[in-house]
C-alpha cells in the first residue's frame, strides 16, 4: 500500500503538472521543482530513515512515515501558490523517505531464501505497476471533472488505512546492533544532490556559464570529494562506502539512477508534449500511457522469477535493450505522430522498466548481513530518486523555453540522452554479473558479516551465485 500511494502520485502529479501551471501560474522550472523537492528531499533522507528504522523499529518508523505522506497530500491539496505547493512536497517527500526502503527491508527480512525473495520482491514490482496505471487514470479523470488539487485526495483514505493495517499486521523488527546518527554524512548527502539538482534546473535561464552555476557545480564537486573522505574513517557511517567495493552493488545502483531517470524523464516530457504539443486533455494523456503501465505490471513478477532461477543478467540486459529501443522511436516525435507509433514505444518501455526494477533491489539487499538490510535497501532507493530528480531536471532543462508548438522537435535531443541511459543499463547489468564482478560481493560480504553480531543465513547471499550467473 505505501509503494501503491507513492507510485501513484508520481504518474498523477506528472499528469496534472499543465493544469498546476495554469492554476498557480507556474513557470517550466516551477514546475520541475513540484516534481524534484519530492524527489530531492526522499533522495537525501532515504539513507538516514532506512538506518533510522534498523535502530527504532522498522514498524515504527513505517507508520510515521505513512502519517507525514497522509498530511503531506492533504496539505498539498490546499496550496495556493507553487511555492506552497513545493513546500508541501518537501514535507510529503519527508513521510515518503520512510516509507519504501523500510518496507523493503521488512520484505526482506521475512523473506530470507532467495528464490522466495525474489518472487515476494517480482510482487513488489508488480505493485509499482499497478500504481503507474491507476496514476495516469486516476489522476486525468479527477483532473479533468473535479480538480488538480484531488490527486492529493486519494493518498489520505489509502495513508490511514496502511497505518491501521501496519498495525495490525506487520511485525516489529531492529538490527541487532543499533547505528549512531550520522549527521555530517546527512548534511553532505543533502548539499550534494540538491546543487546538483538546482544547477541542472537553473542552468537554462542562468546560463551554463554564468558564475551562479559554475559555483553551484563547483560545491557538488567538492561536497562529493568530502562525503567520501568523512563517511570512510566514521565508524558507522550514514553511507557505508565499503558497499560500493561489490561491483554487483555499485553496478545495481547506477542502473537505478539511470533506469529511473528514464522513466522520470518520460513522464515529465510525454506529458508536456501530449497535454501542451498535442492538445489532448488530461484523461487522454494518462490513458495513452496506460499500455506502458500495464507491461510494467505484467513484467515485473516475471522479472523476479527470471532473477530467482537465472541470475539478474538477462532481465537487467533485456531491460536496457527494450528501454534503449522505445526511447529511440522517440527521437522521430512529431505533432502529428501516429497514435499506433507512440503506443508502441511506451509498450516496448513498459516492458524494460517492469524488468529493471526487481534485480535492482535483489542486488542491493541480497549479500547483506541483516542488520544493514535498511541501509542497503535505502541506498538502492536514494539511487532511484536521484535518477528521478536528474532525469526530470536534464529533460526540462533541453525545452527549457521552447514553445508548445516546437516542443516535439525539440525533444529529440532529450529522447537521445535518455535512449543512451537505456544502453548503458544494458552494458552495465552485462558487466556488473560477471564472475569477477561477483567476487567482489562474496569479498565485501565476508568482510560485513566478520563485524555482524550473530549467525547470518547462507541465503542471504542471494545472487552472489555463480551457477546463477552461468546459467544465464
Amino acid at each position: 500500500m505505501s509503494l501503491l500511494i507513492v507510485g501513484t502520485d508520481v504518474t498523477i502529479v506528472n499528469v496534472a503538472l499543465p493544469a498546476i501551471r495554469q492554476s498557480l501560474h507556474a513557470s517550466l522550472s516551477g514546475l520541475q521543482w513540484s516534481v524534484d523537492a519530492y524527489t530531492l528531499v526522499i533522495g537525501s533522507l532515504l539513507m538516514a530513515s532506512g538506518s533510522t528504522a534498523d535502530r527504532f523499529g522498522r514498524r515504527r518508523v513505517f507508520q510515521a512515515g505513512l502519517a507525514l505522506f497522509t498530511l503531506g497530500s492533504l496539505l498539498c491539496s490546499v496550496a495556493t501558490s507553487v511555492t506552497a505547493l513545493i513546500l508541501f512536497r518537501g514535507l510529503q517527500a519527508l513521510g515518503g523517505s520512510m516509507l519504501n526502503p523500510v518496507a523493503l527491508s521488512i520484505v526482506s527480512n521475512t523473506f530470507t531464501e532467495r528464490r522466495a525473495r525474489a518472487r515476494a520482491m517480482g510482487v513488489w514490482g508488480a505493485v509499482f505497476g499497478i500504481s503507474l496505471a491507476l496514476g495516469p487514470v486516476v489522476g486525468g479523470l479527477l483532473v479533468t471533472a473535479v480538480s488538480w488539487r484531488a490527486i492529493f485526495w486519494i493518498n489520505v483514505p489509502i495513508g490511514i488505512a496502511a497505518i491501521a493495517l501496519t498495525q495490525l499486521f506487520v511485525p516489529e523488527s531492529k538490527a541487532a546492533t543499533a547505528r549512531r546518527f550520522d549527521p555530517w554524512g546527512q548534511l553532505l548527502i543533502i548539499v550534494l544532490l540538491a546543487t546538483l539538482t538546482y544547477g541542472v534546473i537553473q542552468g537554462p535561464s542562468d546560463g551554463w556559464g554564468s558564475p551562479l552555476i559554475t559555483g553551484v557545480f563547483a560545491v557538488a564537486a567538492v561536497t562529493a570529494v568530502a562525503l567520501v573522505l568523512v563517511e570512510s574513517r566514521r565508524e558507522q557511517p550514514l553511507l557505508d562506502v565499503r558497499f560500493f567495493r561489490s561491483v554487483p552493488f555499485s553496478g545495481a545502483s547506477v542502473i537505478a539512477v539511470l533506469a529511473f531517470g528514464v522513466l522520470a524523464g518520460f513522464l515529465f516530457l510525454n506529458t508536456l508534449y501530449l497535454q501542451e504539443g498535442r492538445g489532448y486533455s488530461a484523461l487522454r494523456a494518462g490513458l495513452l500511457t496506460l499500455p506502458m503501465a500495464a507491461m510494467i505490471f505484467v513484467f515485473a513478477p516475471v522479472s523476479g522469477r527470471l532473477v530467482g532461477s537465472r541470475g539478474p543478467r538477462l532481465p537487467l540486459v533485456l531491460a536496457g535493450l527494450a528501454t534503449a529501443v522505445s526511447l529511440a522511436l522517440l527521437t522521430r516525435l512529431s505533432d502529428t505522430t501516429s497514435l499506433p507509433y507512440l503506443l508502441v514505444s511506451y509498450v516496448v518501455l513498459g516492458v524494460g522498466c517492469g524488468l529493471v526494477n526487481t534485480p535492482i533491489s535483489n542486488t542491493a539487499v541480497s549479500g547483506m548481513p541483516d542488520s544493514q538490510a535498511g541501509v542497503a535497501a535505502s541506498v538502492a532507493s536514494a539511487s532511484r530518486q536521484t535518477g528521478s530528480a536528474l532525469g526530470v531536471a536534464v529533460t526540462g532543462s533541453i525545452v527549457a523555453g521552447v514553445p508548445a508548438t516546437g516542443l516535439a522537435s525539440a525533444s529529440h535531443a532529450a529522447w537521445a540522452v535518455l535512449a543512451a541511459c537505456g544502453l548503458a543499463v544494458a552494458v552495465l547489468g552485462f558487466a556488473s554479473t560477471t564472475r569477477r564482478a561477483l567476487a567482489t560481493a562474496r569479498r565485501v560480504r565476508g568482510m560485513l558479516m566478520d563485524e555482524a553480531p550473530g549467525p547470518e543465513s547462507p541465503d542471504r547471499e542471494g545472487l552472489v551465485d555463480d551457477t546463477a550467473v552461468g546459467r544465464s
